[in-house]
C-alpha cells in the first residue's frame, strides 16, 4: 500500500470539498477555490473531516496515482487554507526587480532588462532593500504548482553561477561553490 496514498488529508476549519460524478475534486476554502480532475480508477471520499483515497488494485501505474492525486489534493487544502510564499534572492552588483502589477522587470546585467507578466493567480512583492542588502523578491499563490513553475522560470533568466554565486537564488539556498584560478607557481 501507498504509504503517502493511504493517509487521510484533514480538512481544517473554513476549506470545504466536493467530489463531482466525473472524478474532479473542488477545495473551496478562504483563500479561494481550486479543482483537480482525478483519474477515475483512484476512488475519493469524504468523510466528515477527512478526505480519502482508494485504489482497485496493486498495478504499478494505480499504485503511482494513489499517492499522486492525495499529494495534489493535500496542496490544494494547504493552499487555500494557507498558501504558499516563495522568496527568491538576486545576488548581483545592480540586479533588481521591479513590481508593478502583475508585471516584473528585471535587471540582471545584460545589456536590457526583462519583463514578465505573472499568471493573474501569483502574486508578486519587491522587499524593501537597505544598502549593502541584495533585493528578495516574494511570490505568492494558493497554487503550489503553479507558483514553482513561476519560480523556476524567474530562476532561469539568470541562474547562480559556481565561483562568485551572482544570480537569483532561492532565499537559504545553499550553492555549490567552485574554487577561483590560483596563481601558478612555478
Amino acid at each position: 500500500m501507498s504509504r503517502i496514498g493511504k493517509l487521510p488529508v484533514n480538512l481544517p476549519a473554513g476549506v470545504s470539498v466536493s467530489v463531482s460524478d466525473d472524478n474532479v475534486v473542488k477545495v473551496k476554502g478562504p483563500q479561494g477555490e481550486l479543482c483537480q480532475q482525478v483519474n477515475p480508477v483512484i476512488k475519493v471520499t469524504v468523510e466528515g473531516n477527512e478526505i480519502k483515497f482508494t485504489r482497485p488494485d496493486d498495478l504499478p501505474a494505480n499504485r503511482s496515482m494513489h499517492g499522486l492525486y492525495r499529494a495534489l489534493v493535500h496542496n490544494m487544502v494547504v493552499g487555500v487554507s494557507q498558501g504558499y510564499e516563495i522568496r527568491q534572492e538576486l545576488v548581483g552588483v545592480g540586479y533588481r526587480v521591479d513590481v508593478q502589477g502583475q508585471l516584473l522587470t528585471f535587471a540582471l546585467g545584460y545589456s536590457h532588462d526583462i519583463q514578465l507578466l505573472l499568471p493573474a493567480e501569483v502574486k508578486a512583492e519587491a522587499a524593501q532593500v537597505r544598502k549593502g542588502e541584495n533585493p528578495v523578491l516574494i511570490l505568492r499563490s494558493i497554487d503550489k504548482q503553479l507558483l514553482g513553475q513561476v519560480a523556476a522560470k524567474i530562476r532561469s533568466f539568470r541562474k547562480p553561477e559556481p565561483y562568485k554565486g551572482k544570480g537569483i537564488k532561492f532565499v537559504g539556498e545553499q550553492l555549490r561553490r567552485k574554487a577561483g584560478k590560483s596563481a601558478s607557481a612555478k
